[in-house]
């Protein structure tokens, strides 16, 4: 579980293949904080340190998460998010994020407004009933609010601090960014399915 608060930028250095998957290895201030299995969230996506030093980190990619998740595309020199999981005694200044990305976006605008910015995102239709105006999205792992919300698309304000110490400087429109809707809300969205998967039983099925 993470907060959606990115610690550290850090740099992809290696792309290694494996079977099936992939191996990347990132340099960042964060490796000689780092243990051996433990989670760590880059670019939103929950990963599990399998090697590091004082300077870099390696972390293994399965295929569905190359599949349903940026983290296919990744290049030497990608910049990316990175967080720790989160303490249970700390303060969560964010919102509560899993690290299970819920789809692929893709960056359709963005705008300076004296010192801040204004970045559009497009959605899939599905991710539609988890995201409510002023409610809490993580875009690349980042817990951002929704300040304004239209059919496919999104609006969030970056903050200056946020705009200098995450990858969203780097983004250019026509990007793609992994999106985590709030949990709370995919429960919400879930439980007033419900009736789509378990419909009322019949008459001659109910109990006496």
């Amino acid at each position: 579980m993470f907060t959606g608060l990115i610690e550290a930028r850090g740099t992809v250095c290696e792309l290694t293949p494996i079977p099936d998957g992939s191996r990347v290895m990132v340099t960042t201030a964060l490796a000689a904080d780092l243990a051996l299995g433990e989670s760590i969230a880059v670019n939103g996506v929950c990963l599990t340190v399998v090697e590091t030093d004082a300077e870099t980190f390696a972390a293994e990619i399965s295929p569905e998460t190359l599949r349903v998740t940026t983290l296919g595309i990744l290049r030497v020199g990608h910049i990316v998010n990175l967080e720790r999981s989160m303490r249970a005694d700390a303060r969560v200044g964010g919102h509560f994020v899993q690290g299970h990305v819920d789809a692929v976006g893709q960056v359709n605008g963005i705008r300076h407004e004296s010192d801040f910015h204004r970045v559009t995102v497009t959605f899939p239709s599905e991710l539609a009933p988890c995201l409510v105006n002023k409610g809490s999205v993580a875009v690349d792992g980042i817990s951002l609010t929704v300040a304004a919300l239209e059919k496919g698309n999104f609006a969030v304000q970056i903050v200056p601090f946020t705009w200098e110490h995450t990858n969203l400087s780097n983004k250019t429109v026509g990007e793609t960014v992994n999106l985590e809707c709030d949990i709370i809300g995919k429960y919400v969205a879930r439980a007033m399915a419900i009736g789509e998967y378990f419909p009322p039983l019949r008459a001659e099925e109910q109990d006496d």
